[in-house]
């Protein structure tokens, strides 16, 4: 009989305990040659985003949520989304050559200028956006018990993203950026920090820098 209020007590105490979210960020910027105002009057496109092998499935919604962040925080800019730009590629009867380029990309590092000039032309914009997702985790670790029942987890997510800016009439890359964030919490619930949460979260501190 004891036990049921000791209980109580103790998932009490925990609800106490449970911890606010807590971030750990590392930003880099490199600015080569991109201009604020002609970013603005020349527009940027995106392009398929690469990830790391078994997340590819994730640079769809990659995408679609920088690309959300991106409208909000500068709506000074001309944004062609991702289907947009992919959808004015396969009208244009060019998705081999498409294909290719990204295959020659994962080799080389390097997208094919004329391919890209291609790409420029089809959107009507300059600048060209690919998106890169190093790596994506959520763990659970196990912080406390009572009779046998887990009462308390650590919840942590990280995310390693990057971006590149190419001109496409140049076919040089004009900026990059890399964005690490790690976001951790404890809780008593099963609620694990969305992919879409997090993304968005590191393109606010990524594009915060966008010139």
């Amino acid at each position: 009989m004891l036990a049921i209020p000791v209980l109580g007590f103790l998932v009490m105490l925990l609800f106490g305990c449970a911890s606010p979210y807590q971030r750990h960020k590392t930003t880099q910027t490199l600015a080569i040659d991109l201009e604020p105002q002609v970013l603005k009057t020349a527009g940027i496109a995106f392009i398929t985003p690469s990830s790391a092998t078994g997340q590819e499935e994730d640079r769809q919604a990659l995408a679609l949520s920088f690309t959300e962040v991106l409208k909000k925080a500068r709506p000074d800019l001309r944004v062609v989304t991702l289907p947009e730009t992919l959808g004015a590629i396969n009208r244009a009867g060019l998705a081999s050559e498409y294909r290719q380029m990204f295959e020659d990309y994962r080799l080389t590092g390097i997208f094919d200028r004329e391919t890209l000039a291609n790409i420029s032309q089809l959107t009507g914009a300059r600048y060209l956006a690919q998106l890169k997702l190093g790596g994506f985790r959520q763990d659970a670790k196990n912080r406390w018990g009572a009779l046998g029942i887990r009462m308390l987890e650590t919840k942590t997510t990280s995310l390693r993203l990057y971006l590149q800016i190419w001109n496409g009439e140049s076919g040089s890359i004009v900026w990059e950026g890399s964005q690490e964030l790690m976001t951790s919490h404890e809780s008593l619930m099963e609620d694990a920090i969305a992919f879409k949460t997090v993304v968005e979260q590191s393109a606010v501190e990524l594009l915060a820098h966008l010139p």
